[in-house]
């Protein structure tokens, strides 16, 4: 009997890691579309809550749409990111507009390889672990890094962020 092997299509994010030689582990689970919370995935994985970071679309009255990176159990501080993106205001994007920005499904939103390269906000917490996990840009799938890792590779401005 033969078997044949699912190979799995590397994503952009994983591709963007690759160009600039960024180590880093690739690690997929059955996504449940009924429930796509942090907590969830957590659960499903293993993977400590503390370090499964979740990426948000947001809306700056000034600079427009940035990313921010926040712990999979926190909550954005709508201030703290205003102000660390150099605006007064912000808000969440709506969810139906978020496909359209980064090309990007809810629960599979990466902070690399959006369609359009938007500043991104790393919450600081992620800097005092060695490894943390974000989105490879598909639902069930998670990529393991070291957090300066991702700054670099997305140029992400560490901050105060969340609550």
């Amino acid at each position: 009997m033969i078997v044949a092997k699912k190979k799995i299509q590397k994503t952009n994010a994983a591709r963007i890691l690759d160009r600039l030689g960024i180590s880093y582990e690739l690690l997929t689970y059955p996504a449940d579309e009924s429930d796509l919370s942090a907590a969830h995935v957590a659960a499903v994985t293993g993977i400590p809550l503390a370090r499964l970071y979740k990426t948000l679309v947001v809306r700056g009255d000034r600079t427009g749409v940035f990313m921010a990176v926040i712990p999979g159990g926190g909550e954005l501080d709508l201030k703290a990111a205003a102000a660390a993106s150099g605006n007064k205001r912000a808000e969440m994007a709506h969810l139906k507009e978020v496909f359209d920005l980064t090309g990007y499904v809810r629960g599979g939103c990466s902070p690399l390889g959006a369609k359009k390269a938007y500043p991104v906000y790393l919450d600081e917490s992620a800097l005092m672990h060695d490894r943390i996990y974000i989105s490879a840009g598909r639902r069930g799938e998670q990529i393991a890094l070291a957090p300066g890792d991702l700054v670099r590779a997305a140029d992400a401005v560490p901050a105060n962020i969340a609550r």
